[in-house]
């Protein structure tokens, strides 16, 4: 084994992360290791590093790299980590996952007590992500996975043949970094079998107790060229207006509407039965209205009510993939396609945490690009803090054809 160690400090981290990035990316067809590849103008690999050196607590970091590339890697490392490179570590990867994840586990310090396992894949983890496992693995001291409900309808298939509907409720897929306890992680990859799909599963085919924690839509993983496209498009919106590059334009926009109990409710093009609904002209769905008002914003359109009419009567109860999709006619119209969108929502209710991928994906289907969708309150501020409605703010992201 081939490791890269400098200085261990004075005081040894007591938590400890694996980042295997030793995957060929056969999949994505770059032509290069996976974890190299560049995510808008940053290898994946340095942006699956940086949320771990944010971390409150010292951890002591050990990435996987393909052998190859080993000493690229050790320089990568280095200038990510700055001043914490006293807790870093560079091994070579082995035939596979497996043996690659027990690499970075031998080099792991004994001083460490908590593990957690990542890929560098999974390059937008938030900073936010690892420290709930960190935290959930040491307050129950059992192995801890981060996951998103299954939004889509699952069915079983002989051949193809559908022969039943799977419950989804108990569903749920699996995100890394996964967290255990070391020891215990250790051990039980040395009775594996590998035949198990995860390190989850390797702790719990050992015996061990895996628990779940709420995951995040932005770890998701780079396996194709879409995905690619999808991360870079998500780096750019968080780039904002700020960065000028030649053919994208930027556009805000922000609508607000007021509860109505007598109206459907909704939000996002989602239904939300049971909620009250919004008041307006059309269906009230201020989600995507602030979508369209911010395509139209981005190709320097004008506005929701100029160009669809608010009392128009050709609108009365329209829903909001009907505006969405005029704003992307007047796009193509002149020139333009969506990359990407954001979208926040504000108010009490209805409480979106549990549809919001099912919210991105419908969203996402009628603009044609990746939308982001995220959710908040005023706590007990203004109008949406006192429940009397609800209000949408949305930035996007247009390129010219």
């Amino acid at each position: 084994m081939s490791t890269s160690h400098t200085t261990t400090p004075q005081t040894p981290a007591v938590r400890g992360v694996v980042v295997v990035a030793a995957g060929s990316g056969t999949r994505l067809g770059m032509g290069t290791a996976k974890a190299f590849v560049p995510v808008a103008g940053q290898v994946m690999l340095a942006r699956a590093l940086a949320p771990l050196f944010t971390l409150a607590s010292p951890t002591y970091v050990v990435v996987v790299a393909p052998a190859a590339l080993l000493a690229s890697c050790r320089e990568l490392v280095g200038a990510v980590a700055g001043v914490a490179v006293g807790y870093t570590a560079v091994v070579a990867g082995g035939d596979d996952r497996h043996a690659s994840v027990q690499a970075g586990l031998a080099a792991l310090p004994d001083s460490v007590e908590t593990v957690l396992v990542h890929d560098a894949a999974r390059c937008l983890t938030p900073a936010s992500q690892f420290a709930a496992v960190f935290d959930a693995v040491e307050s129950a001291g059992v192995g801890v996975v981060p996951a998103l409900p299954v939004t889509d309808t699952v069915k079983q298939v002989s051949g193809d043949a559908v022969v039943g509907t799977v419950d989804r409720t108990a569903l749920v897929g699996v995100q890394t970094p996964q967290g255990f306890p070391l020891a215990a992680l250790r051990d039980a990859y040395a009775v594996s079998t590998q035949s198990e799909t995860d390190d989850a599963g390797v702790f719990q085919a050992a015996g061990g107790t895996v628990r779940v924690v709420p995951g995040d839509a932005d770890a998701f993983k780079i396996t194709t060229a879409w995905d690619l496209q999808r991360a870079s498009s998500i780096v750019a919106s968080r780039a904002g207006a700020g960065v000028a590059v030649p053919g994208v334009r930027v556009g805000l926009g922000v609508d607000v509407h007021a509860f109505d109990a007598a109206s459907p409710c909704r939000v996002g093009l989602l239904d939300f039965p049971g909620e009250p609904g919004l008041a307006g002209h059309s269906d009230g769905d201020a989600v995507a209205h602030a979508v369209c008002d911010a395509l139209l914003s981005a190709g320097g359109l004008g506005d929701i009510g100029g160009r669809f009419g608010t009392a128009d009567p050709t609108y009365a109860g329209a829903t909001g993939d009907v505006f969405i999709r005029g704003a992307v006619r007047a796009l193509a119209d002149a020139g333009l396609t969506p990359s990407s969108v954001t979208v926040q929502v504000i108010g009490n209710r209805p409480r979106i945490g549990a549809r919001r991928l099912e919210m991105q994906d419908a969203l996402s289907a009628v603009v044609g690009a990746p939308v982001a969708v995220s959710g908040t309150t005023t706590d007990g501020l203004g109008f949406t803090g006192r429940g009397e409605g609800l209000a949408a703010i949305a930035t996007a992201l247009v390129h010219t054809s």
